[in-house]
């Protein structure tokens, strides 16, 4: 189990089980997703069921490794065919009007100064590029409701830009060249490849490509400060260190508040990075489902009739299993055991006060702890811990039966 508690205030609870599946629990129960894996055609695929807002749906994911780290990256359901991708990759032939109807939502109105929609659409892209960010932004909105913030004026904020716009729907665009591919391969027979699906690829490309941030992350800029991203602020890829399991990244859209400022250049960790793309790559997907549906309505154009066609359901999707019936009282159990396993720790903490120092095995020299000592080295001697949480980007708590172990920067700080 494993506990963070951002710098926002909210906090997510992982669970790893014994059979490799995962729960993820967040707001107090009240969110998350439960994930399993399944085979199909040699290949593993992880089967994810959120809930979130009362309801549940699922997406897949394709499992990779890239440099040494477990990737999971989205594996779209259905594709679309070739001429609607080329609709939503091109121009459209005259600029649509659009309107979305968020006047007097309370997301909205929270955000005005820092997201203004576009009052036309020259292409599907830039349609596409305001879908996602309203999305996020209203995810964001939730997400401090839930986590019992009270949402105050924001100050110092950096909007999102036109240019920041540009940035983001060229994004999208290779987002659709890159499913169009993939919907070829599919209907080839062909299995996608996870890496070139993935992040792995845009690391190695030389383009610089954004992402919209689709949930909180506690960050450390270049200084070393702590700072938080969420939904719906805008990061640019500067640099992939070599053989390191990090990327820079400079922030080109912020809220504002606790969120890192603008131009400031921050260190992300891959895995977190490819769950940036797979939530634009969700979103997009979710965005091109209501094109293909609301052609035609609210000033959005026709497709032409060279574009129109059924989607093709991918084959691993139709074989498998059904969302999780159960999901929601999986993720609400999960967040009650952590409050058990809080609870525990606090009384332990009363009992037995604070020492400066714990001999792990009866005084032992080759196996006391200290402060000062490195995360490895604690390992070595404990072995695992019962559970973690983490605090901040800088902060990590180990939970063992008989001690508490804090770490700042990878070293012991405290022992209780």
């Amino acid at each position: 189990m494993d506990v963070h508690y951002g710098l926002s205030g909210d906090r997510r609870v992982t669970v790893q089980r014994a059979d490799h599946s995962r729960i993820v629990a967040e707001h107090g129960g009240r969110g998350g997703y439960v994930q399993r894996a399944y085979m199909f055609r040699g290949h593993e695929f992880a089967h994810r069921t959120y809930f979130a807002n009362g309801r549940a749906y699922d997406h897949f994911y394709r499992p990779y490794r890239y440099r040494g780290i477990n990737m999971e990256v989205y594996a779209p359901v259905s594709y679309y065919p070739v001429g609607f991708y080329g609709w939503v990759y091109n121009p459209w032939i005259q600029p649509a009007p659009y309107a979305w109807g968020w006047t007097g939502t309370p997301w909205y109105g929270y955000y005005s100064r820092y997201f203004t929609p576009a009052p036309v659409y020259p292409s599907a892209s830039l349609w596409l590029t305001d879908y996602m960010i309203s999305n996020a932004l209203a995810d964001a909105y939730q997400a401090r409701i839930d986590s019992g913030q009270t949402p105050q004026p924001v100050i110092g904020q950096a909007a999102v830009s036109s240019d920041v716009k540009a940035l983001i729907s060229g994004e999208v665009q290779r987002q659709i060249a890159l499913e169009n591919s993939e919907s070829i391969a599919t209907a080839r027979n062909q299995d996608p490849d996870p890496q070139s699906s993935g992040i792995a690829r845009q690391l190695s490309d030389g383009v610089p490509h954004v992402y919209l941030v689709g949930q909180s992350l506690d960050l450390v800029d270049v200084t070393g400060k702590e700072c938080m991203v969420s939904s719906g602020d805008v990061l640019q890829l500067k640099a992939a260190a070599p053989n390191a399991n990090n990327a820079n990244l400079m922030v080109i859209a912020s809220k504002g508040g606790q969120e890192c400022s603008r131009s400031t250049t921050v260190s992300v960790m891959l895995s977190d990075l490819q769950d940036m793309q797979n939530y634009m790559r969700e979103t997009i997907d979710q965005g091109l489902g209501k094109l293909q549906n609301d052609q035609g309505k609210g000033g959005l154009p026709h497709e032409p009739a060279t574009a129109a066609g059924a989607a093709m359901k991918a084959s691993f999707a139709v074989s498998a299993p059904p969302p999780e019936p159960n999901c929601a009282n999986e993720i609400a159990a999960e967040a009650q055991e952590s409050d058990k396993v809080e609870f525990e720790l606090g009384q332990r903490q009363n009992a037995q006060g604070t020492s400066e120092q714990t001999s792990a095995s009866g005084g032992s020299a080759s196996n006391v702890i200290a402060v000062g000592m490195t995360l490895a080295q604690i390992t070595a001697i404990l072995g695992q811990p019962k559970a973690t949480f983490n605090k901040g980007a800088n902060q990590k708590v180990f939970i063992y039966a008989n001690v508490k172990i804090t770490f700042t920067a990878g070293k012991v700080t405290d022992l209780q």
